[in-house]
């Protein structure tokens, strides 16, 4: 089992800060402050990003869905005319469109980009998010509905006229004339008791947040055997940020200098406000960094495993920070664990790709974990001292913005 690599749109806005529209408890809608190096998720920076992830490698990446950022369809299909092999992990929420709709949407993507879609599946945990797309449902309802929605899915793409009869669906002759080919893997992620089911009944991969490896464990192997009461298999997948440098000590300094950009009054409104959520893996993600605390050893929850990021940021709260080979051992830590996918990000997303691409991803391929790494097209090329313009170790192209 090799690693699939997977990076990050940050279609909300990036920045060389974690305040960016994550941190505002309303979603971005109204500022109290000014942020500095934020910068603004157009296609011609998401398709810098998403150049950047085709060149060194990574298989696809995903863009985020909510009120807060650009809409995940049309951003990615735009950038897919900037790329020519990578894939694009699209979020979407079930509850807001029609399942046959969405099943038509996934096919006619797969003939546009000729078969570059993967779907993320979010149910949604925060209500307040949910009632702005006119969703009223309880959390384990919505849950119960986006079973059903994918069953619906997994119908129309047939080919065959589909009938569904269920207590949030009704559906009479549904189908796709032109089926999707190849069908999208469908990645879907859910920690309460209620989502369990639904990832075990339709999930190609289950994504779960950083927690630390013995926790992951636990997850994996709950949804292990929910799938095999089924009779099917589940592939795993993580979703992490990363802060990969050429030693320890200046990844560590780059996490540090992320924490003293923040102050008490941002970390309190955001782990307020994400308190409130219903999300169970958001509850887990609050848990791990201690409260708010700005202390180091409190926020190293595992090795090499940083919950800073959660202090002010929804969702993936944690962050794989050190040397080059320190990230590399942790991903084989979780990868031997049954972890196939890792979805990486990091802030910002353009020079942080470069620094995993270029310092993390050999290091992997030289354990056997990649089937294979991208050449440079900079190889060969020799620089003013005679070495390769690209030679192993060297620094990170910086594109916009510092390190």
């Amino acid at each position: 089992m090799t690693v699939h690599l997977h990076w990050f749109l940050p279609t909300g806005g990036d920045g060389r800060t974690l305040v960016d529209r994550h941190a505002y408890t309303d979603g971005g809608i109204t500022r109290s402050r000014t942020v500095s190096g934020v910068r603004a998720p157009d296609i011609a920076y998401l398709a810098q990003i998403a150049k950047a992830a085709e060149r060194l490698g990574f298989e696809a990446v995903l863009t985020p869905t909510g009120t807060w950022c650009e809409d995940a369809w049309l951003t990615t299909v735009a950038l897919a005319q900037h790329t020519e092999r990578l894939k694009f992990l699209v979020a979407f929420r079930p509850g807001v469109v029609s399942p046959v709709l969405a099943a038509q949407m996934a096919a006619t993507y797969q003939r546009i980009t000729r078969g570059r879609l993967l779907l993320n599946v979010v149910t949604g945990g925060d209500s307040t998010e949910q009632r702005r797309f006119g969703d009223h449902l309880d959390h384990d309802r919505r849950y119960a509905r986006t079973s059903e929605f994918l069953s619906v899915v997994r119908g129309v793409w047939s080919g065959q006229p589909y009938d569904f009869h269920g207590e949030h669906y009704q559906v009479e002759g549904g189908l796709t004339a032109l089926p999707p080919d190849p069908l999208p893997e469908i990645f879907f992620g859910g920690s309460s008791p209620a989502a369990g089911p639904v990832a075990a009944e339709h999930a190609d991969v289950y994504l779960t947040w950083g927690e630390p490896p013995w926790q992951v464990k636990e997850k994996i192997d709950w949804i292990r055997r929910l799938a095999e009461e089924r009779g099917r298999e589940v592939r795993f997948g993580i979703r992490l940020h990363t802060i990969s440098r050429d030693s320890s000590r200046e990844a560590w300094a780059t996490a540090d200098r992320l924490l003293s950009d923040l102050d008490t009054e941002t970390i309190a409104a955001a782990q307020q406000a994400l308190g409130r959520s219903e999300s169970v893996g958001q509850q887990r993600m609050l848990a791990l960094h201690g409260g708010g605390s700005l202390e180091r050893e409190r926020l190293e929850i595992a090795p090499n495993l940083w919950a800073g990021v959660g202090l002010v940021r929804g969702g993936a709260g944690t962050a794989l920070v050190g040397s080059h080979a320190d990230v590399a051992d942790r991903i084989e830590e979780y990868h031997d664990l049954g972890v196939e996918h890792f979805v990486l990000s990091g802030y910002p997303h353009l020079e942080e790709a470069y620094w995993f691409g270029e310092g993390v991803t050999p290091e992997l391929a030289a354990r056997g974990l990649l089937p294979t790494i991208p050449a440079s097209p900079l190889l060969g090329v020799p620089a003013a001292n005679g070495r390769p313009a690209s030679a192993p170790g060297g620094a990170p192209l910086l594109v916009a913005g510092g390190r």
